[in-house]
């Protein structure tokens, strides 16, 4: 049975940091792209990372966040990190891990379709006000 468990979840100032972990049972995280998303309230969920298998390791993400987070793998903890910097109040959201098998990835490009990924997490928070 397949697992992903988001944390590192909370409330932090404008400016501050968050790192996210998403733990991995069931399947290796070198051997699935993982991508992290959003929702805000009223807002659709919205991709903000993803990384490629560990054969590749590309690591990409939207301008709303580029240069402030950073998406990370450690295989022998089986755990992906999500380091989140500069935060502002529009970063307050959910935020999701999930997987995909790197078949249904195009090489070379993120995939920020959210029906293309086989698991999910169940989220955690990120509240950002001061």
């Amino acid at each position: 049975q397949v697992q992903l468990v988001e944390s590192g979840g909370g409330l932090v100032q404008p400016g501050g940091s968050l790192r996210l972990s998403c733990a991995a049972s069931g399947l290796r995280v070198d051997a699935y792209a993982i991508g992290w998303f959003r929702q805000a309230p009223g807002k659709e969920r919205e991709g903000v990372s993803f990384i490629s298998t560990s054969s590749d390791g590309r690591t990409y993400y939207p301008d709303s966040v580029k240069g402030r987070f950073t998406v990370s793998r450690d295989s022998a903890k089986n755990m992906v990190y999500l380091q989140m910097n500069d935060l502002n109040p529009e970063d307050t959201a959910v935020y999701y891990c999930a997987a995909v098998f790197p078949t249904t990835v195009v090489f070379g490009n993120p995939l920020w379709a959210l029906n293309e990924y086989d698991y999910w997490g169940q989220g955690t928070q990120v509240t950002v006000s001061s």
